[in-house]
């Protein structure tokens, strides 16, 4: 293998491949980037076996070949190198770089070594706008569970039907769902359930301007934008009834301003437990009233003005949870739905141009 390459494009290949590799494997092979040269260019791809990136960036191709490298030697390498092109070629296992007056060796591993890449027909693939396929990542994914208990909590639901599309997530305490029109006809009827990690890829490397192409074998569902694709293992398993939880007469509204709550929210965070992050949300009249009391530490108190129908309510929530709900929610104020002290809230954004938006929250006891 024998080829030519900006360090940019050496950067910007490595930088985009570099986050699919796991930090601590018990495969050797996994810890590698494998490259690839022919006359296209060349191309980058890692794996941790769940989720897979490759990607083609543009080189002067003289010998097609392949090999395994160290992938964060590689990265680190990449970063220190002069501003001049870079000559790789390879002899046996054996990886060389050449960058002005520099030469580095690395021992590689052969390409018959590294995972081959899930099977994804493309053939029958479907397409969503970058910009919107971002979105509902971004509004939904945080709500994932991270608890090895509940594995089907630790990925994404992505509902795909005639006219709508939809992403839900939740870890038994918040739960965030966006329902978007879409096409008829282009995409399948079918729920999928896919790891928060491989969204994140999509987000991170995708472009927001343009299509993104999909397609799914029976358990992997595959990406692909320009030069870059990135397939990921499906969750299997059937993902809770989230439609039972979500409350539907919780007849006390609040309606207040997004940043003056955020930033109540965050100064009582300061004073509350750091086991529960308990703050007590009052409602009455015109009124809010936020407080925090930790026995070993002390307290906190604020008011704030907003519009309330309903009877006069006190309720705890896990500031951390509410503020991380308030924090992708679109417009600049927020309604609130609730109806007693151990029920679940509701909060919306008032204004949406993208679809519908809903994130639940679990109350805390409160303290006598």
């Amino acid at each position: 293998m024998k080829f030519t390459i900006t360090r940019e494009n050496l950067q910007q290949g490595l930088a985009a491949v570099g986050a699919s590799i796991p930090t601590r494997t018990t495969l050797p092979v996994l810890s590698n980037i494998l490259i690839e040269a022919d006359s296209d260019g060349v191309r980058l791809s890692g794996t941790d076996l769940d989720i897979a990136v490759t990607l083609r960036v543009p080189a002067e191709v003289e010998e097609a070949g392949a090999l395994t490298v160290p992938a964060k030697k590689m990265q680190e390498l990449a970063r220190e190198l002069p501003e001049q092109p870079a000559r790789v070629t390879t002899a046996g296992e054996r990886f060389e770089l050449v960058c002005g007056k520099a030469t580095f060796r690395l021992n590689g591993m052969p390409r018959d070594e590294f995972p081959t890449f899930p099977q994804v027909d493309f053939s029958a693939s479907w397409r969503i706008d970058g910009s919107l396929m971002s979105t509902m990542i971004e509004r939904t994914s945080f709500a994932v569970s991270t608890e090895e208990s509940r594995p089907i909590l630790n990925g994404v639901l992505w509902q795909l039907a005639d006219r709508e599309m939809r992403m839900v997530a939740t870890n038994g305490h918040r739960l965030a769902k966006l329902t978007v029109p879409a096409e008829a006809g282009e995409a399948p009827n079918t729920d999928l359930i896919v790891p928060p990690k491989a969204l994140a890829q999509v987000q991170r490397l995708f472009s927001d301007q343009e299509e993104i192409e999909i397609a799914r074998s029976e358990n992997h569902l595959g990406f692909r934008q320009g030069g870059v694709q990135v397939y990921t293992r499906l969750i299997e398993g059937p993902y809770p009834n989230y439609e039972q939880v979500i409350p539907r007469d919780n007849d006390r509204i609040a309606i207040c301003e997004k940043e003056v709550l955020v930033r109540a929210l965050r100064r009582m965070a300061v004073v509350a437990s750091e086991q529960t992050h308990r703050v007590k949300l009052a409602f009455a009249g015109r009124m809010l009233r936020l407080s925090v009391e930790t026995p070993d530490l002390g307290e906190a108190h604020e008011e704030l003005e907003l519009e309330y129908d309903g009877e006069p309510l006190d309720i705890g929530f896990n500031a951390n949870y509410l503020l991380e709900v308030l924090r992708f929610m679109p417009s600049g104020e927020v309604r609130l739905s609730l109806k007693a002290p151990e029920r679940a809230a509701t909060v919306e954004p008032t204004t949406d141009d993208t679809g519908d938006y809903l994130c639940l929250i679990m109350p805390l006891r409160l303290l006598e």
